[in-house]
């Protein structure tokens, strides 16, 4: 009998500070995607809580997986990457990964802005804002192994991200949703100049896309985001999540979701499959 073909991911689940949750149930969403990338008898994991050190674990892995909320890839981390995308690697990218550094403006640290760097080149993407948590209808665009199974429109209860493609000539989109503006109240989230998240339409958010990177790919999704007691940072939610708008102490949103897992499971197998 004929061995499988063992492939390798590498997992990069973490905060910033190192070591803290930065508002998101790390452990919750680390065992989640280990345990569905567990359905792979051919694939193995390798762990990280940031991209220190990425192109040592980059080497000879198929798939980098990333649910982070404050680490992002730069220098020679970065140049790694571009690297490994470019010979032919597969990047799922979640939720926060479209983030990185928040810079407090005129001096004034309670009042942050999102920085855009050089990693969000490489990813496609740009975080400005979101929200309050609140429940919103996803609409799926693209027939294709990345969502395969999933329903047209389906619900879910999470941030709402607002993000700039920074390449979208070259980005198939895969998930999008509706929102004429952004509702944040004053003094919630990050500011910015412009919304450069809306379609132009007006009013259409891509949520999840693909885009080619020399011989490799990137995937995002942006739904993602979950707490628990010890991890939550949410003020108040949207009354669409709670009539009141208390903030749940448990929240698991789209992990929760038929759909969302089955976009993840779609996405494991696309970075997962053996090639070459």
């Amino acid at each position: 009998m004929v061995a499988a073909q063992v492939v390798r991911a590498h997992v990069v689940v973490g905060g910033f500070p190192p070591g803290a949750p930065a508002g998101h149930d790390m452990d919750y969403a680390r065992l989640r995607l280990l345990g569905l990338m567990s359905e792979h008898s051919h694939a193995r994991a390798t762990v990280a809580s940031d991209y220190d050190r990425l192109g040592t674990w980059l080497q000879g892995a198929s798939l980098l997986v990333s649910y982070a909320a404050g680490p992002f890839p730069a220098g020679l981390d970065l140049d790694a990457l571009d690297a490994w995308l470019d010979a032919g690697g597969r990047w799922l990218a979640l939720h926060g990964t479209s983030g990185g550094k928040a810079a407090p403006v005129d001096g004034n640290r309670r009042v942050r802005t999102m920085v855009k760097m050089a990693h969000h080149r490489t990813l496609g993407g740009f975080f400005l804002n979101h929200p309050p948590l609140r429940r919103f209808e996803v609409i799926v665009h693209q027939d294709g192994p990345l969502t395969a199974g999933v329903s047209p429109r389906f619900e879910t209860e999470d941030e709402l991200y607002l993000v700039e493609l920074t390449d979208p000539e070259h980005t198939q989109v895969l998930l999008t949703t509706e929102l004429d503006a952004d509702p944040s109240p004053a003094g919630f989230g990050f500011v910015y100049d412009e919304d450069t998240s809306a379609g132009p339409d007006g009013r259409t958010r891509v949520l999840g896309y693909r885009r080619d990177v020399g011989a490799g790919a990137v995937t995002y999704l942006a739904l993602g985001h979950c707490h628990g007691p010890s991890s939550n940072s949410q003020p108040f939610v949207d009354a669409s999540v709670t009539a009141d708008g208390t903030t749940p102490l448990v929240f698991r949103g789209s992990w929760e979701t038929e759909d969302f897992v089955r976009l993840l499971r779609n996405a494991l197998a696309w970075g997962l499959e053996p090639r070459g």
